[in-house]
């Protein structure tokens, strides 16, 4: 299992008015990290993977802490959690030694230019993904928190007194 590192710089603009990156930036950040995993990388010589062109459908950001402005790029991990026929998913974190400032998911879905509709993943699109598919440890969370649920007795409630999901206001 592989991740694409992808060096970002940060630009002065990048900054709010609050004198950090911008939440909007972000996205320009998970896109130019995407951008150089499926169309520097992934291309390779003569390859056609990925030229018939992709969309968004989907994006996940969870911002764990500010990122200010400041002269050395930040690292941008790539990896594949998901290959379906007609869709993958790519998780990112946006990160550097010292600190973990987003986790993030986007949807692809490949797509025609020409006839203008979705299309399948190619064999050798797949093949180049499958390079990078790592389990999705959101997923993964997610079917352990429900295998435990799955083993408490009917009508169960959490230590707080409230039924397990229940929130109090």
């Amino acid at each position: 299992m592989a991740r694409h590192i992808y060096p970002c710089p940060l630009r002065w603009s990048d900054m709010d008015a609050f004198g950090h990156v911008n939440n909007v930036t972000f996205l320009r950040y998970l896109e130019e990290a995407r951008v150089d995993f499926m169309w520097r990388l992934a291309p390779g010589n003569g390859s056609d993977a990925f030229t018939g062109g992709v969309v968004v459908a989907r994006h996940e950001i969870d911002y764990l802490k500010p990122l200010v402005h400041r002269h050395r790029p930040v690292t941008i991990e790539t990896w594949v959690t998901e290959i379906k026929a007609a869709y993958l998913t790519l998780r990112y974190e946006i990160k550097d030694e010292d600190a973990l400032y987003v986790r993030a998911a986007t949807r692809i879905v490949p797509y025609d230019l020409d006839q203008g509709r979705p299309r399948r993943v190619t064999p050798e699109e797949e093949k180049f993904l499958t390079e990078y598919l790592e389990p999705d440890p959101v997923k993964k969370g997610a079917a352990k928190k429900a295998s435990a649920a799955s083993t408490k007795p009917a009508g169960a409630a959490d230590g707080a007194g409230r039924a397990e999901g229940a929130v109090s206001v």
